[in-house]
């Protein structure tokens, strides 16, 4: 085992499950988060019910963040970031940005994302109508237990639209890529939008659903199925307000048909961007970036986790859009990985 300590950057559920991971084999570990609390978004954007567990995140990776603050292999920074990174494998000379610096035999990249800002789709009327919202709004009003209600009223909405791919598969604005849980969590969101308002219609419109893998049952078809959840395959135009309803325009692509439907409230469904910070992180670690901005890893086949850095890994969404689940595992594995390099430098001394 190293006598160097072993860096986390990011406080989410990949920096959570990193620094477990390592302490529960007895490595000393640093955590370095630049918010002021732990947790990541699921925690910091007040997420409601998790996708597919159904755990309510407060209590999940309020656990997680409880488990590490508790470890004592385990030094937590927050509020801090990361300011220069130098040396090498083995031996990184790290400073902070509250003047204090370290050394660290390997480092785990837990950086995230951010939420895609629909402000960037403002044909969507997003910015310009207070009733249309966002799905971390939603998970917001949900998780707050105030229920979902119209904004600009205070009402119980009694028609709902949620519109897929808002910040994602859109060459027009840069976002060609799949944002991997959306469809996912609009389809919860639809079912819990219907629990609490069972004479509130839920409508989504889509491209295509990407529920991958073992979510389709327990999610598109339960929601249609059970839940009474309307999919509509369409493409959006634009979303206007008459005064009082919002009016989603667009075409019905299956039946070849324009669409003008009233609602009280639209739901954008935003996807995951690269983090903000990832130009700079790249130039602090000295790590690549992948063509749409985020941390490129080298292939799974030999170092789980591995960046273009020797001694750097990276998990999470930091390397694309990611379930927190698979963040998770990817957290676990990377920091298995940074231990394996560690120990291969003391064993080379």
């Amino acid at each position: 085992m190293s006598n160097k300590p072993i860096l986390v950057v990011g406080g989410g559920p990949a920096g959570l499950a990193a620094a477990h991971s390592l302490a529960a084999v007895g490595q000393k570990t640093v955590l370095v988060e630049k918010e002021n609390r732990l947790g990541g978004a699921p925690i910091l954007s007040g997420y409601a019910k998790l996708v597919p567990s159904g755990e309510w995140a407060k209590d999940a990776i309020g656990s997680m963040v409880t488990r590490v603050e508790k470890n004592k292999l385990i030094t937590v920074k927050t509020g801090v970031s990361v300011s220069e990174c130098k040396g090498k494998a083995g031996d990184f000379k790290v400073k902070f940005s509250e003047g204090r610096g370290a050394s660290f035999s390997s480092i785990v990249m837990c950086t995230g994302f951010t939420h895609f800002d629909s402000i960037n789709k403002p044909e969507w009327g997003f910015g310009t109508h207070e009733d249309v919202v966002t799905t971390t709004q939603v998970e917001q009003m949900i998780s707050s237990g105030n229920g979902v209600r119209r904004p600009s009223n205070g009402d119980k909405p009694k028609r709902v639209a949620i519109l897929l791919c808002v910040g994602s598969r859109d060459r027009q604005i840069g976002r060609e890529w799949c944002s991997k849980i959306c469809c996912t969590v609009s389809a919860n969101l639809a079912m819990e939008i219907r629990e609490e308002l069972p004479d509130c219609h839920v409508y989504i419109y889509y491209m295509d659903i990407r529920t991958f893998g073992l979510l389709e049952t327990k999610y598109y078809w339960k929601s249609q199925e059970e839940h009474k959840v309307k999919y509509i395959k369409a493409r959006i135009a634009e979303v206007t307000s008459n005064g009082d309803k919002l009016i989603v325009k667009g075409e019905d692509t299956l039946v070849k048909r324009p669409i003008t439907i009233p609602f009280d409230m639209v739901v954008h469904a935003v996807g995951m961007d690269p983090n903000v910070d990832n130009m700079l992180l790249s130039s602090i670690f000295d790590v690549d970036l992948e063509t749409h901005g985020f941390i490129d890893r080298k292939d799974s086949y030999g170092e789980l986790g591995a960046t273009t850095r020797p001694g750097i890994y990276v998990a999470g969404s930091a390397t694309g859009p990611e379930t927190i689940d698979d963040s998770i595992a990817q957290g676990t594995a990377a920091a298995m990985s940074a231990l394996a390099s560690s120990n291969s430098k003391i064993a080379a001394e």
